[in-house]
């Protein structure tokens, strides 16, 4: 990477994995907005039914987690938060359309495997006795190895998930005790065998931008991934925001590496993985060419949610159930209180625990499929999103930040090739999508909010 284009636009913008960031969400979004954005999500697309439950608990935390995560609760309390999801989804259940499938089931944390196998299944069944899935819909959780047994792993197969994410975040031990992570109780080619052995889909992921880590040291990593034979490897860019994450500053006192080495990081493990046959996809996932998350990206059908990537065929609007969970739905964001104790009660009297959200408007929906195929799909066809959204493509732009200056400067730097039908990031330019993005944000013409770095 060119240090002149690293010095440039590696500055704060939005990750985007919703527009608006979450950072816009307000507080005078109300249970009611809640249940009236739930009933107009029947009459809109995509049609298809995302599910995502937070498991909050953590038996110990590590200090880059953003996350939502709270310590390990009482047995009592994590049995009432349990009791807790079943009732909201007895809430939320009414007012979908029954004719409508189940796309992806999702549970993330916090650390979701602190809950018993049976009693994960307990909620997915919950949810597939009032709905049909789609062919070859994905039910997944986030694992963190450090505490699973292979029974665990053997459990979590018979309870029906068929996709697990690994979260490894490096194989460097002294890394791992730097931020206060937990190492694999199991070695880690072990546990990939095994699940592939049982037929579950595999995810690994990395962090880079850690303390102690070097280009050298992460590649060492990613090799002996690759030596696993993950179906996706996922390497993020830890994103340093101590006003979100107090717990981070102790990582400042560490030593955080600088952009120049966390970029070499990043490019150095790209190019380990597409020589061993992998294929970027998005911002941070490397999949294998008969991956449909590939064939979508090759279509131009690649889509995002809180989920992660997905295709258009597998997308759908997401319900959250826990606490500081994020529904995602045509006309709005809603997410759930932060507090458990709250979350409980409100479950307990039959109320929604709605704290906050996002009623986006015409534009804001606009400006999010722009955003959104941006971010995907490293490529505009103005023509093809217009007639998506039944818009004429003069006046699709007009609803976006679009300024022929500054994508010329994006131009200049050899970021993008543009012309009036089409933006297309280069093969340079996609470490920087967000930067382009966010020059057909109108919201980031006037912003107030904070934002990490794309490096």
């Amino acid at each position: 990477m060119r240090e002149d284009l690293l010095k440039k636009y590696n500055v704060p913008v939005p990750r985007y994995t919703s527009y608006p960031p979450a950072n816009y969400f307000g507080n005078t979004f109300s249970e009611e907005d809640y249940r009236e954005a739930i009933d107009l999500s029947n009459q809109s697309k995509p049609e298809h039914l995302s599910f995502y439950f937070h498991i909050p608990f953590c038996r110990h935390l590590c200090h880059y987690c953003g996350c939502n995560s709270y310590p390990m609760a009482k047995q009592e309390i994590i049995e009432q938060y349990t009791a807790a999801l079943h009732q909201e989804i007895e809430m939320v259940i009414p007012r979908l359309a029954p004719g409508r499938k189940i796309a992806q089931i999702h549970f993330g944390g916090g650390t979701p495997t602190i809950l018993p196998p049976a009693e994960l299944q307990r909620l997915v069944e919950h949810l597939l006795t009032r709905f049909e899935m789609i062919p070859e819909a994905e039910i997944a959780i986030e694992c963190h190895p450090g505490y699973l047994t292979e029974e665990t792993w053997m459990a979590l197969h018979k309870a029906g998930f068929n996709r697990l994410s690994l979260g490894i975040q490096d194989f460097n031990r002294e890394v791992l005790k730097t931020v206060n992570r937990r190492p694999s109780l199991m070695p880690e080619e072990e546990i990939v065998s095994l699940l592939h052995t049982l037929g579950i889909r595999v995810n690994m992921d990395f962090l880079y931008g850690l303390p102690r880590q070097t280009e050298q040291s992460f590649a060492a990593s990613i090799e002996r991934a690759i030596r696993m034979s993950p179906d996706r490897l996922v390497t993020f860019s830890y994103a340093h925001v101590p006003w979100v994450n107090k717990r981070q500053l102790i990582l400042e006192k560490a030593g955080l590496p600088a952009g120049e080495e966390k970029s070499r990081m990043y490019e150095t493990a790209r190019r380990l993985l597409c020589e061993a046959g992998y294929q970027p996809v998005g911002l941070d996932h490397f999949v294998r060419k008969e991956d449909e998350l590939y064939t979508a990206l090759q279509n131009g059908q690649l889509h995002r949610n809180f989920q992660g990537y997905c295709t258009r065929r597998t997308t759908g609007q997401v319900y959250a159930f826990g606490v500081t969970g994020i529904s995602q739905l045509s006309t709005a964001y809603a997410q759930n209180t932060k507090d458990i104790d709250i979350y409980i009660e409100q479950m307990k009297n039959g109320r929604f625990a709605t704290i906050k959200g996002y009623s986006l408007n015409r534009q804001e929906q606009i400006t999010r499929e722009v955003i959104e195929t941006l971010m995907c799909n490293y490529t505009i066809y103005w023509n093809d999103l217009a007639e998506r959204l039944d818009i004429p493509v003069a006046d699709l732009k007009k609803e976006t930040a679009y300024e022929k200056g500054r994508l010329q400067e994006f131009a200049d730097d050899g970021l993008i090739e543009y012309d009036d039908a089409h933006i297309r990031m280069t093969p340079e330019g996609t470490l920087f999508v967000r930067n382009v993005a966010a020059s057909l944000d109108r919201l980031m013409l006037h912003s107030d909010k904070s934002f990490s770095k794309p490096v």
